[in-house]
């Protein structure tokens, strides 16, 4: 991204905050009707949490519902949401057939406003969690992705990561010079409750960019807490806006007179040395 000009206009966002269900039409209405209600508030960028198409009573029931790229009802979904309303939909994860059986690609895509398809992330980083009666082991039934990716926005670069990418700092010094960073996820109660704040503001501030974080927020009909507060932060690392818990929209805007100003004040961007 080149250097932002001061007098740019700012850029609606917004993350939509679910608490998904085993039931991929349930989900996809409930979407739908945040996706409308964003681009009716202003918003041309929207961002939905991982799992939003589906979030099982057990980790194989994801399988059922896998789509090959290039075609399903999931795909057709936020190709048409993307359309319809002409926004830029970022469609927060949907499995996706993997060359394993009993695996699949945990995906975003991101379709523009005249619903092609513009990008592909595959989640990297596969969580694996260990205390109490809590336990999650995500590589039994996702295929880590391999490539870092962008796409290029009216205002400029965006970051494609999901949840637990987040605790790498590394993957996002390779993304380049970004206007903003999406962080769709599914924290879990517990590691957000102690993390979740705290490290996207650390990647907001590193990078000295926005970071958009679209989550779960809430108790799941499998019986799953999910931490929330879906949120913009800004360059400075400041929230610009967070909703804790339940569903619902959280909104802001790109402000590239912002990311100028942080970046002419403390020039951090420019002084990196190790790449």
């Amino acid at each position: 991204m080149s250097e932002p000009h001061p007098s740019s206009t700012p850029y609606r966002v917004a993350a939509l905050q679910m608490v998904s269900t085993p039931d991929r039409e349930r989900n996809l209405d409930a979407a739908g009707q945040l996706i409308a209600e964003s681009a009716a508030a202003g918003a041309k960028l929207v961002l939905l949490p991982e799992y939003f198409c589906f979030m099982g009573f057990k980790d194989t029931d994801k399988l059922a519902v896998r789509e090959p790229h290039g075609d399903g009802p999931i795909q057709r979904f936020l190709a048409d949401a993307a359309r319809r309303h002409g926004v830029w939909v970022i469609g927060g994860t949907l499995p996706l057939v993997a060359p394993e059986p009993s695996r699949v690609l945990n995906t975003t895509l991101v379709f523009s406003p005249d619903g092609a398809e513009t990008a592909r992330y595959d989640k990297i980083h596969l969580f694996n969690f260990e205390k109490g009666s809590e336990s999650f082991d995500e590589a039994r039934t996702i295929r880590p992705g391999e490539t870092v990716r962008t796409f290029e926005a009216p205002f400029g670069r965006v970051g494609l990561s999901v949840c637990y990418d987040l605790r790498f700092p590394e993957l996002y010094r390779r993304m380049g010079d970004c206007a903003l960073i999406v962080v769709p996820s599914a924290f879990t109660y517990t590691t957000g409750r102690a993390h979740w704040e705290m490290l996207l503001r650390a990647r907001a501030v590193e990078n000295q960019c926005y970071v958009l974080a679209a989550a779960q927020g809430g108790t799941h009909e499998n019986g799953r807490r999910t931490w929330g507060h879906s949120m913009l932060v800004d360059p400075w690392g400041e929230i610009v806006a967070v909703r804790d818990e339940g569903a619902g929209v959280v909104a802001g805007d790109i402000d590239l007179a912002r990311i100028a100003e942080v970046r002419q004040s403390l020039p951090a961007w420019r002084h990196r040395v190790l790449a």
